[in-house]
């Protein structure tokens, strides 16, 4: 990001986000005062989100986790029975499956 180039040459994609956060910079403090940075916090975060994509990961990590407890909790319409899962879907394998069990 030092040179504001991306991989093809152009701009990177956050170069943008960059170019607001010094503009709020420029227009919000001079050489005597800082204070105006605190106003500059809200675009300085959409840079780093840009950067980082810390809040998307988090977005996809809280969806990805709610996904998996409705999928838990919900039950599956065409779950295999007992009889299925010893025989693997195979056809007339009840005379293994007794074998097996030693029945």
């Amino acid at each position: 990001m030092a040179s504001g180039y991306g991989l093809q040459g152009g701009p990177s994609r956050c170069f943008p986000f960059w170019q607001e956060v010094l503009a709020c910079y420029v227009v919000n403090t001079s050489a005597e005062d800082d204070s105006g940075k605190k106003k500059c916090a809200p675009v300085l975060e959409d840079y780093y989100e840009c950067l980082h994509h810390k809040k998307e990961a988090a977005r996809v990590r809280a969806l990805q986790a709610a996904y998996r407890k409705a999928e838990a909790s919900s039950a599956r319409e065409n779950a295999p029975s007992a009889g299925q899962i010893r025989n693997l879907g195979l056809l007339d394998k009840e005379e293994d499956t007794k074998q097996v069990l030693g029945g």
